[in-house]
């Protein structure tokens, strides 16, 4: 089974069903719009995955996890060297520091969030190469995908709604004329909010705050919903528009009508 193409063209969701039915063993790379990612399988189960730079080493994971205290993970770090996390993971079972159970969860969990960080990636292309197997020096876990592409399913259905109610990201945003005083807004709402202007278009505002299109859909789609914002056409457009409409050439006179067209603009 030759697997190569575009994220467009196949969803990773549809990836991970024929890699499942196929029950292959490979990885499948995914060279994103900023970053690279690696997802490993052996016999058609998720094995091993890793984006971008994010190293997801044993000692990281366990100490995010809290199931070892920051001066175990500092003596670790201390001693660990050049040991692999197999090595490392036998270390921490002796030693009494966690069990294997406690590995193997923090590592499923661990590779399950970056497939689910996959999932709203809509561009990029992809290939399977069937000899590149998981890395020999990581803990490779051996997980079935059929909760995996159940839950990517139902990730695909909710972005294709939040194309249908947020579909050109080209328009603008701005305050309606009675915006409610008593939403409570994520950080990430904040970033979007303060850049609530008709001159930014929500393109812009998300590249901005460095925001994926589905995360910018998202927040956007919820300020509609609470009323706090609504879709407006960009301000530039606007100019562009009644500058072709001017009855006049008169430099002078054009650029009095478009400062009282932008003193308009201001107040929409």
């Amino acid at each position: 089974m030759a697997l190569r193409g575009n994220l467009r063209d196949f969803t990773i969701t549809q990836l991970l069903n024929l890699i499942n039915l196929a029950s292959k063993t490979g990885t499948l790379v995914v060279d994103g719009a900023s970053e690279q990612a690696y997802i490993s399988f052996r016999e058609g189960k998720l094995a091993y995955a890793r984006i971008g730079k994010e190293d997801g080493n044993l000692a990281s994971l366990l100490y995010k996890a809290n199931k070892i205290t920051t001066n175990q993970y500092r003596a670790i770090a201390d001693r660990a060297g050049q040991m692999t996390d197999k090595e490392l993971g036998l270390l921490l079972i002796n030693a009494g520091y966690v069990t294997q159970e406690d590995i193997l969860l923090n590592l499923q969990g661990y590779f399950t969030d970056m497939v689910r960080k996959l999932f709203t990636w809509v561009e990029g292309i992809f290939r399977f190469e069937n000899e590149m197997l998981p890395p020999d020096d990581r803990i490779n876990i051996k997980l079935d995908l059929e909760n995996i592409i159940i839950e990517g399913s139902h990730r695909f259905r909710d972005l294709e709604k939040l194309q249908d109610e947020v579909p050109n990201l080209d328009m603008a945003l701005k305050f309606t004329e009675r915006p409610l005083t008593n939403v409570n807004l994520s950080l990430d709402e904040w970033k979007v909010v303060k850049f609530v202007d008709p001159k930014n278009t929500m393109r812009q505002i998300a590249e901005t705050n460095m925001l994926t299109e589905t995360e910018i859909r998202r927040i956007v789609y919820g300020l509609l919903q609470a009323g706090l914002v609504e879709l407006a056409r960009p301000a530039d457009r606007l100019v562009r528009q009644y500058q072709k409409m001017f009855p006049t050439q008169d430099k002078v006179e054009q650029k009095s009508l478009l400062n009282k067209l932008i003193g308009r603009i201001r107040t929409m």
